[in-house]
């Protein structure tokens, strides 16, 4: 799949610069892209994106300094400047893509404003789907974030095609800080959706018995609203030489560098080696991803279309453990569609990505709507105390009204 990605503020830049970057070392041309942000430091501080495909924008308003949290502002800017924006992304071109996804923190001001601004002008001006990827922050981020992210998040879903939501709080360790957490966390957005949006690509062992294209993922997300991602691994089984299991090793190759190595404390530990039968090592792992840590916590069984996608060595590849795990899947959600396929890499690991389509049921988003709520009340009795009641009623009239 061909994605042309767009980094709105801070986070969203910092995401498609690490997208990028993954795509330079796997020596592939699926991603393409540019960034955009109102702060002068923050478009500085990318680095694997060439400064042509930097936009600074909100020079006249902000003059380089960024809009800090206000995103009503960030909103203003990027409707001011969207025939700037646009002319940017037309000189990196879009002829050949099959989906344009605009990368975004939704709790700050330049990504949580900017971006609905661009997807709106984006599906006016183009016939490619445009998808969202919003990272919405966590509580102890602050109040004013959650009504940012709300905000942000409700006019979204109205302006792109679908919207992917990470939740920094449900992948947040204990006793780490946010800010601490923001680059593992990035590291965990860019490896689950590299492999999703990937899915089709031709590698030296061909396409896939099962292929996953572009029109299986658009398929999947066109019912708009927001979607979550799950995703599992484990080692592969090692070649066999003279009858007995190869020793284990990292091939480097493509989920090595899309993947890493699985995580002892989300992802437990699944023995490949032993003589299980392939088609339910695979049913395994797509259960892992479906019923483990997702992007977004939410009920997967509103979902109301899925997407199956297992990739690894073509040795650990099974139609019929693919066709099961679809069957299971559809079992467990509202819908009925379900697509899937395989993936064939040159890989030490086997991986399952589970896309769950347009949720009806996320306790987290009716958290961070309760949370912006009283952001918002608070913000109301703020201004009631303000600094200049104690003038109002001095008798003393002002030089002018």
């Amino acid at each position: 799949m061909r994605v042309f990605f767009i980094g709105f503020g801070q986070a969203g830049g910092k995401l498609v610069d690490m997208f990028l970057a993954q795509d330079r070392k796997l020596g592939s041309t699926s991603f393409r892209g540019i960034v955009i942000n109102t702060a002068r430091t923050d478009l500085m501080g990318i680095k694997h994106i060439p400064m042509e495909d930097r936009l600074l924008i909100g020079q006249t308003m902000v003059k380089g300094h960024g809009v800090g949290t206000d995103n009503v502002t960030g909103a203003k800017v990027a409707a001011d400047e969207i025939d700037t924006i646009i002319s940017a992304i037309d000189r990196r071109g879009t002829h050949d893509i099959d989906a344009f996804v605009v990368c975004a923190g939704l709790g700050g001001g330049t990504g949580s404003g900017g971006s609905p601004v661009l997807c709106r002008h984006l599906k006016r001006i183009y016939r490619e789907p445009v998808y969202a990827v919003g990272v919405i922050p966590a509580p102890e981020e602050g109040r004013l974030y959650s009504l940012n992210a709300a905000r942000s998040l409700s006019t979204l879903v109205n302006e792109a095609d679908n919207v992917i939501v990470f939740d920094n709080s449900a992948w947040k360790n204990d006793g780490e800080s946010v800010k601490s957490a923001y680059e593992r966390l990035n590291e965990e957005i860019v490896r689950r959706f590299g492999v999703l949006f990937r899915a089709g690509e031709v590698s030296k062992y061909g396409v896939g018995e099962m292929v996953v294209d572009s029109s299986e993922i658009i398929n999947t997300l066109r019912g708009g609203g927001i979607s979550s991602v799950g995703y599992a691994i484990s080692e592969a089984i090692p070649t066999m030489k003279g009858g007995k299991p190869a020793a284990k090793k990292d091939s480097g190759g493509l989920l090595s560098g899309i993947l890493g190595k699985k995580e002892k404390k989300s992802e437990p530990h699944v023995d490949i080696a032993s003589g299980e039968d392939k088609s339910a090592k695979i049913i395994g792992l797509v259960r892992r991803a479906m019923l483990g840590r997702l992007t977004l916590p939410c009920d997967y069984s509103t979902a109301e279309r899925a997407l199956v996608l297992v990739a690894g060595p073509p040795s650990e590849l099974d139609r019929k453990g693919v066709e099961k795990s679809k069957s299971w899947v559809e079992e467990n959600i509202a819908g009925v569609e379900v697509r899937g396929g395989d993936y064939p890499v040159d890989s030490g690991y086997v991986a399952a990505v589970v896309l769950l389509a347009t949720i009806g049921d996320a306790p987290r988003i009716r958290e961070l709507m309760e949370l912006a709520k009283e952001a918002k009340e608070e913000v109301v009795k703020s201004r009631e105390r303000s600094h200049t009641a104690m003038f109002d009623d001095g008798g003393v009239d002002p030089l002018f009204e």
